[in-house]
């Protein structure tokens, strides 16, 4: 089978591929890297700037790369936004993509129309990016996505694209959860894939204190929770200084950060997520415990009935000091929730199965 897979977010579509051609399917990604971590492709569009020079230089990328984008089996986007243009110049792209090729799959995995429009307008999740409880969240980075993709020509191309695609790739459970609302024949839930042989896994004993790692992204800090985590671990350490330590990156290289990542024991991340995304994926593989997301609604998804390697917290300071205090004066749990970390990664998450289910799924819509 030949396979496009266009865009990238976290290094999702590399991973995949590495999967899909170990199982003898001939693949190209074509992608940006997404942006400053610059994953790997075979094709990349990488807009340099946003001025209008950079602008007209990257249409005429696109443009010149069309012709490579034709004649396969598989073509799958990563956002209804899979290239840095404005949505209105990425209608005609997208039909001719349909028209000169086989079938055609959206992914969600990330942000878009219909996951601001769940999360604002149903009680389907207790909480979100967008709403705690019954109160929708009103910072900054959340209206300003909310202003993206609703009322816009963003939220009509997401519209056209779900209605119009062959089939729905959801990669968390939330995902999931807003697309089977409107597209219930045609929606699947496939888990992120991770190279579980690129990714080794260190034996995760904590010395004389335990490690937590915290990465802050200033701009996205209070949308994604980190704000509360950090205020927590801060009176944690502060607490039990003898017994932790924080490790902070805060606007370091990539490779620096995953440095730090790897020389820590425990991973702060996703405060209003019910399940891991790549980051945290990547470093159960590695053996890290993670403290985030881990509701039992992405267990029951997945079948799992007894494997819990998750500290799972509510979008509660309260909450996330206790969970980080308990770990932090019982650091024998720690390796056995480092081994079921790993093995909860194999199980659903390894690279081979999860480039199976893909096909299965590109399989069964005709």
């Amino acid at each position: 089978m030949r396979i496009l897979l266009l865009g990238e977010y976290s290094n999702v579509h590399w991973t995949l591929a590495e999967g899909l051609r170990l199982l003898g399917h001939e693949v190209c990604v074509v992608s940006n890297g997404d942006f400053w971590k610059n994953y790997r492709c075979d094709i990349s569009l990488i807009r340099n700037t946003s001025s209008r020079f950079g602008a007209l230089s990257y249409a005429a990328k696109v443009a010149a790369t069309l012709p490579a984008l034709r004649g396969y089996d598989v073509v799958q986007l990563i956002n209804p936004m899979f290239l840095e243009l404005k949505a209105e110049r990425i209608f005609p792209i997208y039909k001719y993509l349909r028209r000169n090729n086989g079938k055609l799959f959206l992914g969600a995995f990330g942000m878009d129309y219909y996951w601001v429009n769940v999360c604002r307008t149903t009680s389907i999740f207790r909480y979100s990016d967008f709403n705690i409880g019954g109160k929708l969240r009103d910072d900054a980075v959340a209206m300003r996505e909310v202003a993206d993709w609703t009322g816009t020509k963003k939220e009509e191309l997401n519209r056209m694209i779900a209605d119009d695609c062959d089939g729905i790739i959801a990669g968390l459970y939330e995902y999931y959860s807003c697309y089977r609302l409107s597209f219930p024949e045609k929606t699947v839930f496939i888990p992120f894939p991770i190279n579980t042989d690129e990714i080794r896994y260190i034996v995760n004993n904590p010395g004389d204190k335990v490690k937590f790692f915290i990465g802050v992204q200033k701009e996205r800090g209070v949308y994604k929770g980190t704000d509360i985590m950090l205020r927590a671990l801060e009176r944690v350490v502060n607490d039990y200084f003898g017994r932790c330590e924080m490790v902070k990156a805060e606007s370091v290289p990539y490779p620096q950060y995953c440095s730090m990542l790897d020389n820590s024991n425990v991973l702060l991340d996703q405060l209003y997520s019910y399940t891991p995304a790549m980051n945290g994926l990547l470093a159960m593989a590695k053996g890290l415990v993670l403290v985030g997301g881990g509701e039992e609604e992405s267990y029951e998804l997945l079948g799992e009935k007894e494997l819990r390697p998750i500290v799972n917290v509510l979008p509660d300071e309260a909450d996330v000091y206790d969970k980080l205090r308990r770990l932090a004066l019982n650091p024998e749990e720690i390796p056995s929730k480092s081994r079921d970390s790993r093995m909860y990664i194999e199980k659903y998450h390894d690279y081979r199965k999860v480039a199976e289910k893909y096909i299965e799924f590109w399989n069964s819509k005709q």
